[in-house]
């Protein structure tokens, strides 16, 4: 080693991914130890930590090019020492001049004060923040206010985020692309807003409230009125994510539905008031989308949806297959509780876009209407490599007998599927079509019943679900 020139063995250090196996072969001898030194861009720590801002600090001066930095406090208690406070995110700030991408997790102990230490650090690009709850609003705009060059921000269960003014500049600014946020229940859909103009970079956005907390939160009916004489550019939207929105027809992210012209990727779980003409809509103008997620509601018992019936049927299914023909991964699910309503999705629907699109990844989960009938259809999937089944009691053993006819498939998942046996697997063993075969809690499987039916088998067994 101590003939090889500098770029060699820097090219021997980058092919070593794990953390561990890089500290091992920094201690060979000091030369590697200071080109690991110089070489290191990302760090994880937590718990480990102790005392934590001092080992910090040995860890920034010794490791002087880190961009990546992941706090994460997971699983800690008192008796592992006390956690990192705002003195280490000036720590941070002043020891770490590259620092462009930064995950704090479970960091308890950080308030707004660290926020503003944060702000002097001009090459920070990525910030997530996963239950800080200290942080509220003012600290992440002092923030934003810092750093100009902010184009991803996470907010996951950062439950004193109350204000949003930090959203509003960040629209003005207009470097945001990548916007999730996640049980932060203070935020509602119509302060997304206050986004404005910034909605013209945005091409990736995450929006999801407490499903705790979603029906008692009074919105400002103005703010969200707000949207139908709001401009709202989502032209360069790629993903989009909503889960327990409440979508008022015509207003508030229904205008984003049928504004998004390049969108690839949708998920949609347990939206309120999405109606088949924004589907529609959706589908006209995004001729690009490659994955689609619904997660349907059945059970409107609460009174503030009394008079929003389900809205999405069959119609948006094959809107979307008559014009999306990219179409690639599809998921479909109903939610738990009754059984869902007849205007809904149906076998038809989910054929059509089997037929008319080149899905390769399929999932139902809780789609009662689909049976052995539908796996007759699926026999002409030519695309089809993926197929996963969750809860679909309809399917018996003799539709998962036709699995060895697809033409493509390479990988089966079946979870709590009651109408299938072992039975239903024998025409796939010794076949070796498969590739993987997943089963999980379907109480008529035996783990005996999957050898030999596919080159890798993966078997679990909880029937806990059943009683």
């Amino acid at each position: 080693m101590d003939y090889l020139p500098d770029h060699l063995v820097w090219e021997i250090l980058s092919r070593i991914k794990k953390s561990s196996d890089r500290n091992s072969f920094s201690l060979v001898c000091k030369r590697l130890y200071h080109l690991d030194n110089s070489q290191r861009h990302s760090l994880r720590v937590g718990c480990g930590m102790d005392p934590a801002n001092e080992a910090l600090t040995c860890l920034c001066k010794r490791f002087s090019t880190l961009s990546k930095v992941e706090i994460t406090y997971a699983g800690w208690m008192s008796k592992l020492g006390k956690q990192l406070d705002d003195q280490g995110l000036l720590i941070l700030a002043n020891h770490c001049p590259s620092l462009s991408n930064l995950t704090l997790s479970y960091c308890t102990f950080i308030t707004d004060v660290g926020l503003r230490y944060l702000a002097s650090c001009c090459k920070l690009s990525s910030l997530r923040l996963n239950f800080t709850p200290r942080i509220t609003g003012c600290g992440i705009l002092s923030l934003v206010v810092g750093c100009k060059n902010l184009s991803r921000l996470h907010l996951i269960r950062c439950l004193n985020v109350s204000s949003v003014e930090w959203l509003e500049y960040l629209g003005k600014l207009g470097t945001l692309e990548d916007l999730s946020i996640k049980n932060c229940r203070a935020i509602g859909e119509g302060d997304l807003i206050k986004l404005g103009p910034g909605w013209q970079k945005l091409k990736r956005l995450q929006f999801e409230v407490d499903a705790n907390y979603r029906y008692m939160k009074v919105y400002d009916r103005l703010s969200v009125d707000s949207w139908q004489k709001q401009c709202v550019p989502c032209e360069n939207m790629l993903e989009l994510s909503l889960v327990n929105c409440i979508i008022s027809p015509g207003r508030g992210l229904a205008c984003v539905l049928r504004k998004c012209k390049n969108l690839e990727k949708i998920h949609l779980d347990m939206c309120v008031g999405v109606r088949d003409c924004d589907i529609i809509c959706l589908s006209q103008r995004s001729s690009n989308l490659e994955s689609i997620s619904f997660r349907v509601p059945s059970d409107f018992s609460l009174p503030s949806l009394v008079n929003n019936q389900l809205r999405l049927t069959d119609e948006s299914l094959k809107a979307i297959a008559q014009n999306c023909s990219k179409l690639k991964s599809v998921r479909v699910s109903f939610s738990d509780g009754e059984f869902p309503s007849s205007s809904s999705f149906t076998l038809n629907g989910i054929l059509c876009l089997i037929q008319k699109c080149p899905v390769q990844e399929l999932a139902l989960d809780h789609v009662y209407s689909f049976n052995d009938i539908g796996m007759e259809a699926l026999c002409g999937g030519e695309y089809l490599e993926s197929l996963e089944l969750v809860r679909c009691q309809e399917i018996s053993d003799e539709g998962l007998q036709l699995v060895s006819q697809f033409p493509r498939l390479n990988m089966l998942r079946l979870r709590k599927c009651l109408g299938i046996s072992d039975d239903g697997l024998k025409p796939l063993v010794g076949s070796f079509k498969l590739d993987l075969l997943a089963v999980e809690d379907c109480p008529q499987i035996s783990e005996r019943g999957l050898q030999g039916a596919a080159k890798s088998v993966s078997f679990r067994q909880d029937l806990s679900w059943m009683y």
